[in-house]
């Protein structure tokens, strides 16, 4: 019987001995740190042997730089996106342009050189930007010369760390060899190996694995066993461009500027009329010069006897240049889009500026389309430059905000010129498809509030008009006229029309039916005009302006001259 029992108790054994060996090598294995390494390029999603990943501050942006002849590129877009979006491409010229307030420093796509509008010029040891297919490419270098920000570049594979941002960070101490995973984890991928001693940026903590980046930009997870003395780092500011100052001119105290709706060199001659019932007027704007053509030439209604008899009464002359009375063969796209016609327009206008005396430019380029918008703010650009060489007020107007017309860039013009006029009105205008005011109260509030997000309140001047509308509406089929604000009154009156206070619109609005045409009026006056004024004065803005003179009640003048007054 023993011996039968022995070899039964044997094999019982080696059983247990097995299956214990069975266990402990799925244990270890369940529990061992795995020393399997992540496929690195795939992890950055390197795309070819120039393609370069960004990891923007601490993290991986879907952007890629590339690496041409041993220095790094950015793509056009990628520049003006994260970090300098005052650099111009001159699709059309083939050149790649950067404003200062003073200076436009030009390069010639494919090359290594820059020249200045002020006749300076350099080389540089590497090709400024270059055209790969139909994308341009700016080196990161020359972009540095004009923006602050921090890039440095790795390889095994290829990334670029890009800094813009220098707010505190918490970091953290390597306490042991370690390794940088790709999720929390021992049985994660291997990122990198990180010695003891290293330091690391924390991003997020969790229960047992804390999220980290390395020196070399790798992002990550490590035990939070294997970090110690965790503290707050403040990072040295890069410094390497100092943004040049902005100087301008201002008027001493509030502006209270007036449109002048000039037909022809004859319409000169209504001045005095105009100014026959104006009180407390500083800025006389005569529609003078227009682009006439796409190679840049303009027509002038400009004389010097005109800015005599303003000068002569305390109030100043700013010229208004417009793209929309010139002829209607005339495409901004055109004439914006070469640095040529560019520059004709603005010598010319500087040039009969000054001809007849006048103290400043207004510029009115309106329907400018959405892709034309980075030429339109270019234009601005090189008109204020010429404007503070010359000494010349230098002012822009532009449609309330919204995000139709976001291109206009009302932050850029904010910082160019010296005045940016919001045109107050045309809420509901010709073309609408619907009844309504011109300039109802929260229109022209939100207006104000909106600009003010982008310019200075001591560069933001509000207009209003000083013109309604009146409506008809027959079958369904809505139409106006545009009147006078004194021409309205008389309608009213005309028609025993009961005006009726709207708070909503902060206006009076009356209405009434004739021969199944519904007519209905939101009337611009004195009242209206208070309840906006109201909302100018607390917003502290710069001041007024009206469209137009001699459309106006002369009872609105002692409520502005009241406003400006203080």
């Amino acid at each position: 019987m023993k011996k039968k029992i022995l070899p039964a108790i044997i094999i019982i054994v080696l059983i247990f001995i097995f299956a214990g060996i069975y266990v402990g090598q799925e244990m270890l294995k369940k529990y061992s740190y795995s020393t399997e390494k992540a496929d690195l390029e795939a992890y950055f999603g390197v795309e070819g042997d120039n393609d370069v990943p960004i990891i923007l501050g601490n993290e991986k942006i879907e952007e890629h730089a590339k690496l041409f002849d041993g220095y790094y590129y950015m793509d056009f877009a990628s520049v003006q996106k994260y970090l300098n979006d005052r650099f111009y491409y001159g699709v059309e010229d083939g050149t790649l342009l950067y404003t200062t307030p003073t200076a436009v420093i030009t390069n010639v796509i494919g090359t290594s050189a820059w020249s200045d509008s002020d006749g300076g010029s350099s080389e540089e040891s590497y090709v400024i930007s270059r055209l790969e297919g139909e994308t341009l490419y700016i080196a990161l270098d020359y972009v540095k010369k004009y923006a602050n920000f921090y890039y440095e570049g790795f390889d095994n594979p290829n990334h670029l760390q890009l800094t813009t941002s220098w707010e505190d960070e918490e970091v953290a101490t390597i306490s042991k060899n370690t390794q940088i995973r790709l999720r929390g984890g021992v049985k994660s991928e291997v990122l990198e190996e990180v010695k003891k001693g290293d330091q690391v940026i924390v991003l997020e903590e969790l229960e047992n694995w804390t999220k980290v980046k390395s020196a070399e930009s790798f992002i990550g997870y490590v035990e939070n066993k294997r970090l110690k003395d965790k503290t707050t780092k403040s990072p040295i500011p890069v410094e390497d461009y100092v943004e040049p100052e902005f100087t301008g001119i201002s008027k001493d105290g509030m502006v209270n500027l007036g449109f002048h709706n000039i037909g022809g060199v004859a319409g000169n001659d209504t001045i005095t009329d105009v100014l026959s019932n104006v009180k407390s007027l500083n800025v006389l704007c005569p529609t003078w010069l227009a682009v006439t053509d796409n190679d840049g030439t303009i027509r002038s209604f400009a004389t010097s006897s005109y800015v005599n008899t303003a000068h002569d009464k305390g109030i100043d002359v700013w010229v208004l240049l417009d793209n929309f009375t010139g002829g209607s063969e005339v495409s901004s796209h055109e004439f914006l889009s070469h640095a040529s016609s560019r520059a004709a327009i603005i010598s010319k206008a500087v040039e009969e500026t000054q001809a007849v005396g006048a103290d400043g430019i207004n510029l009115d380029f309106e329907l400018i389309a959405t892709e034309d918008g980075q030429s339109f703010v270019q234009f601005m650009r090189e008109l204020s430059i010429a404007c503070r060489k010359a000494g010349l007020v230098f002012s822009v107007d532009n449609y309330v905000p919204m995000n139709f017309n976001d291109h206009y860039d009302l932050e850029e013009q904010g910082i160019f010129a010296d005045y940016v006029i919001i045109m107050g009105y045309d809420e509901h205008y010709g073309g609408s498809q619907e009844a309504g005011s011109v300039a109802s109260l929260k229109y022209v509030e939100n207006g104000i509030i909106k600009t003010l997000e982008d310019v200075p309140a001591e560069k933001v001047i509000n207009a209003v008009p000083f013109y309604t509308r009146i409506w008809r509406t027959t079958d369904g089929k809505v139409s106006s006229e545009a009147v006078a604000m004194k021409t309205a009154k008389e309608f009213i009156a005309n028609h025993n029309i009961d005006m009726q206070w709207n708070a909503e619109a902060g206006q009076n609005y009356g209405e009434y039916t004739q021969d199944g045409t519904l007519v209905q009026i939101w009337m611009e006056d004195e009242t209206s005009l208070g309840q906006k004024i109201d909302s100018m004065r607390a917003n502290n803005i710069a001041g007024i302006a009206e469209w137009s003179l001699g459309m106006e009640s002369p009872e609105v003048w002692d409520l502005i001259a009241s406003y400006v007054g203080g």
